[in-house]
């Protein structure tokens, strides 16, 4: 049985989803408990939060650390031209003010030589830090970015990777250890995918012949956005989280993000 000090619980939190998740290294068959909690509409996540923290059965679990997943709208800056003092002017600049209260959190990306700047909701923040001492905030992308990145070293051709996520579509390419393109685009069907990934394969003049396109995640008509890339794209491929990280079938609950299955099995 894991000792309780290396014992740690990942909090996912989306716009309008919300779950537990609790590692078991030890347990082959099933290597972590997963347990989403049904959001209630009309009341804040962070008073969805509080009530899930009171009811949720891996809530009470007794844990040393937690690690809050948090997917918000979030910008990359330069490691090199990062300031910590900076980060809430940089993203007021960037994006649109918000009425809610929130908080600045970043996570350093040294692969990448990146910095992901990203909001937390001041009263989210402060259910999540009233209840645990040993807290870490991470972006959603962030673990995805880095698994990816990794990938993007096998072969010799570039590799367009597509991530879906609530209803949005992250579109990046890796060039050695940067990020040589990062935008996100709403797009939860699939005709709104295909332009996007289309428009940005053009941008970047990548070969329709041998450059790769992989997606990853909660594709929107999987096979017809499938069949219809392949029309402007040799070389299209979905990619399976079972077969990527060589879980049990038994393991994966279906519906669980791609990128919290990342952060489970190749940490931050």
């Amino acid at each position: 049985m894991e000792e309780i000090q290396d014992k740690k619980m990942i909090i996912r939190i989306g716009r309008n989803t919300l779950s537990f998740t609790v590692p078991d290294p030890t347990d082959k068959e099933h290597p972590f408990n997963h347990e989403p909690y049904v959001v209630k509409g009309g009341i804040s996540m962070a008073a969805n939060l509080r009530e899930a923290l009171k009811t949720a059965r891996l809530a009470a679990e007794p844990v040393r650390r937690v690690q809050v997943m948090v997917d918000t709208p979030a910008m990359l800056v330069p490691i090199e031209q990062f300031e910590e003092q900076d980060i809430d002017d940089l993203y007021s600049y960037t994006f649109a003010p918000s009425p809610e209260p929130r908080r600045m959190l970043f996570n350093v990306l040294p692969d990448l030589k990146a910095v992901c700047i990203f909001p937390v909701n001041k009263d989210l923040y402060g259910v999540v830090s009233d209840r645990y001492d040993n807290v870490q905030f991470i972006h959603a992308m962030a673990p995805m970015w880095r698994h990816l990145h990794q990938r993007s070293f096998t072969g010799h051709f570039n590799k367009l990777y597509a991530c879906f996520q609530a209803g949005k579509v992250h579109l990046f390419v890796f060039q050695q250890n940067r990020f040589r393109f990062c935008n996100v685009f709403d797009a939860s069907h699939a005709r709104d995918a295909l332009y996007f990934i289309i428009y940005v394969w053009k941008q970047l003049r990548l070969d329709a012949m041998h450059d790769e396109l992989h997606m990853v995640g909660d594709i929107p008509e999987q096979e017809q956005l499938t069949d219809e890339l392949k029309q402007y794209l040799e070389k299209v491929y979905v990619v399976n989280p079972v077969a990527d990280f060589h879980l049990p079938t038994a393991a994966v609950v279906k519906g669980m993000p791609y990128d919290l299955l990342t952060l489970i099995v190749k940490g931050r």
